[in-house]
């Protein structure tokens, strides 16, 4: 007998559109931020200029990746002032709102990940290869040395992020390969693998999260029946069991843990409202718990 899909008991409880609200409001903003950088190159209405990689929107405002200007330091090369500025302003925000952030609500891969792992539940693929999450880690330390060793950025010559953008402006062509690849690979052979287990951008990302206020919280985790719904659709779903199950061990109800996207889809698909966005400082109505600082246990995968 086949699963019930996830959220089907949200959706009877709140209704269609509240159990899909994060949901959309991450497409919304996906399409909104793809749709600026497009709209120079395609109609000549120059709102943002650039890409991912650097923009600037007005021609005033600078925003940099700063995993890009990491490696190109590493690479031996000397940023501008203008671009120094876009890092930090970068920095600080991925910082307020979680860095994994960029994952969910920006990166113009993310619909094609998530319609693989839709797909994966939809046709009940269950086989999959296992790679250690930490993978991602051990990509990212390489991309920095081979740009250091040779000088190049090496990792935007596979980069498939940029290969989607830029392949959105000029056509396909052979970008189309490695984007196909990775939907595959998703589809096919692992679930989530490319964001949860080899993304390099994901994973640096991360480490701007550690300590980030914007926090998914399960304040009403006593209401949870068990479905098992927000792990199914959870990209990374072992950081939820902590907050969720934690309170006989004196774990908070806070996801402390680095690699959350904050994308909401917990609270999408919970009929019961455990979930919510919050402060990771504040105390829970009733929860009894200590400072979430001290109780939780924090790891970076």
């Amino acid at each position: 007998m086949s699963r019930r899909q996830p959220g089907a008991e949200a959706i009877r409880t709140k209704g269609r559109f509240a159990a899909h609200k994060w949901l959309l409001a991450r497409r919304a903003s996906q399409c909104a931020i793809l749709s600026l950088f497009l709209l120079g190159p395609l109609t000549g209405w120059w709102i943002v200029k650039g890409n991912l990689a650097y923009s600037l929107t007005l021609d005033t405002l600078p925003l940099t990746d700063p995993f890009i200007l990491m490696q190109s330091l590493v690479a031996g090369h000397r940023p501008e002032s203008l671009a120094l500025l876009g890092v930090a302003i970068t920095l600080v925000f991925y910082f307020l709102v979680g860095g994994r952030a960029y994952c969910a609500w920006v990166c113009p891969l993310n619909p094609l990940t998530d319609l693989a792992a839709w797909l994966r539940r939809r046709l009940q693929i269950r086989g999959s290869t296992h790679l250690a999450r930490a993978t991602r880690y051990w990509i990212l330390a390489m991309t920095l040395i081979l740009a250091a060793a040779t000088g190049t950025l090496v990792w935007e010559l596979v980069n498939p992020v940029s290969f989607l953008q830029r392949a959105l402006v000029f056509g396909f062509g052979a970008a189309w390969t490695i984007i196909l690849a990775v939907f595959l690979f998703d589809l096919f052979v692992m679930s989530r693998a490319w964001c949860g287990h080899l993304c390099p951008v994901g994973a640096f990302y991360s480490l701007l999260a550690r300590w980030s206020p914007l926090r998914i919280r399960a304040d009403k985790r006593a209401a949870c029946n068990d479905c098992l719904d927000c792990f199914d659709v959870c990209p990374e779903p072992q950081v939820i069991r902590p907050a969720l199950k934690g309170a006989e061990q004196g774990v908070g109800p806070v996801i402390l843990a680095a690699n959350c996207t904050n994308c909401g889809r917990c609270i999408d698909v919970c009929s019961q409202d455990v979930f919510t966005f919050g402060l990771r400082f504040a105390r829970p109505p009733g929860d009894g718990a200590t400072s979430e600082a001290s109780r939780n246990t924090e790891t970076i995968l």
